[in-house]
């Protein structure tokens, strides 16, 4: 149970509010309760002595939440309909007090939007010109400058249109002093197929965020999946038919929690361990930020991990499942007792992690969740140059919301 009555208050505040807002019915024994943000249901189930829910706030803390609170509520309401009006006044101005609002800088923001394709194209032909360019051919045509190749590629994943839409934009890049030639379209798409862009373009994510070093204390880990052209199919033995879906790649990745800058990312398949890819995030990540938290959700829940955020300095605020007792010792005993005993503090700090999840929406909602590459190289590129464009809208909006002035490869260089 929660250890101070101002968490199970709180439960019982929403679940007022909830039963007073929300259509909460009884379905086959059950109680389907909407999410009190709107995405999706619950499934509560009281019992005599004991109830549960579905949702992860009762299956992780094992707490009576705010939508069994609903239910116990709602049942009353239909025992007594006298007082149904009086708590429905009553959770409309409560819910009004508690409203959660976040400012926003308009006019920075507006700067921003108004500003970024010329932005962003100035800020990735800096970015490109610390590319150190291989050793040229004695013969043959000469190849493209590997960065044109690369911020034409970068460009066309920012655009968002097809490649031969977009080489109206790519002109005018070259025109405009950002690339020396502007290559055939057919060119860009080669160019994502080339193995050794791989390192340079995680290279540059890093690049990247180094402007916001300062700024950036807090982390947060997660993944998320990019849908491909492709589809996996299998046979189906229970309803005895072949089933198939969109196979897809995982981006793991790290980001700060204020700026949602991308610190360090790796590009695997989708069945690749969410949980073994934390060490090398953080390892990347402490290299050049001085990182004082990072959390994640109990799917990163390890000792291992743990001990690793610590090797770094920082603090670890990643969740548990009900199956682990915080046994062996070291920071791992105490961020269980920490998670135990002191929840409400712990989880101020651990949901700094939703951060991450703001991240990829962002980073989906403008540029696609969905790859128009073909092979396994390409992909894994076309998804690094998302992460790529991603942090360089991140480093406008800062332009205009701190007033930092960008400067690439002043520490390093590939």
């Amino acid at each position: 149970m929660e250890p101070t009555m101002n968490g199970t208050s709180t439960r019982q505040q929403r679940g007022l509010e909830l039963a007073a807002t929300r259509t909460i019915r009884q379905k086959a024994g059950l109680w389907i309760v909407p999410s009190q943000t709107g995405d999706g249901t619950y499934r509560v189930h009281i019992m005599p002595k004991i109830a549960s829910c579905t949702c992860p706030d009762f299956e992780t803390r094992g707490v009576t939440c705010k939508h069994i609170f609903a239910v116990t509520y709602v049942m009353k309401r239909e025992q007594n309909t006298d007082g149904s009006e009086t708590v429905t006044k009553t959770l409309t101005v409560t819910a009004a007090m508690e409203r959660t609002t976040y400012p926003q800088n308009w006019p920075a923001y507006n700067a921003a939007q108004t500003n970024e394709k010329s932005k962003f194209q100035s800020l990735l032909a800096d970015l490109c010109r610390g590319i150190p360019e291989p050793q040229t051919r004695k013969m043959g045509r000469p190849s493209l400058p590997l960065s044109d190749a690369i911020f034409s590629a970068t460009f066309k994943v920012y655009s968002t249109v097809s490649g031969r839409r977009f080489m109206t934009d790519l002109r005018e890049a070259e025109t405009n002093g950002f690339i020396s030639k502007a290559p055939h379209y057919n060119s860009i798409f080669n160019y994502l197929e080339n193995p050794e862009l791989t390192p340079i373009l995680q290279t540059l994510i890093t690049q990247s965020s180094l402007p916001l070093k300062s700024v950036e204390t807090d982390f947060a880990v997660d993944s998320s999946g990019f849908v491909t052209s492709r589809f996996v199919r299998w046979y189906d033995h229970k309803y005895g038919q072949v089933r198939q879906q969109h196979d897809w790649v995982k981006c793991h990745l790290i980001c700060g929690v204020k700026t949602n800058i991308v610190t360090a990312v790796e590009i695997l398949d989708r069945n690749a361990s969410d949980s073994r890819q934390l060490p090398a995030l953080v390892k990347a990540t402490a290299k050049n930020f001085r990182m004082s938290e990072v959390s994640a959700d109990k799917g990163y829940a390890g000792r291992e991990n743990v001990d690793w955020i610590e090797t770094v300095g920082a603090t670890p605020f990643i969740a548990f499942s009900s199956h682990h007792r915080g046994v062996g010792g070291g920071t791992w005993t105490k961020m269980y007792h920490y998670f135990q005993f002191r929840r409400t503090e712990f989880l101020q700090h651990y949901h700094k992690r939703s951060n991450v999840e703001s991240t990829f929406s962002m980073m989906k909602r403008k540029f696609g969740d969905g790859l128009r590459s073909k092979t396994d190289v390409a992909m894994v590129n076309e998804t690094l140059c998302k992460v790529l464009c991603h942090n360089l809208v991140v480093l406008i909006h800062e332009t205009y919301e701190l007033g930092i002035d960008p400067i690439f490869w002043a520490e390093s260089a590939i």
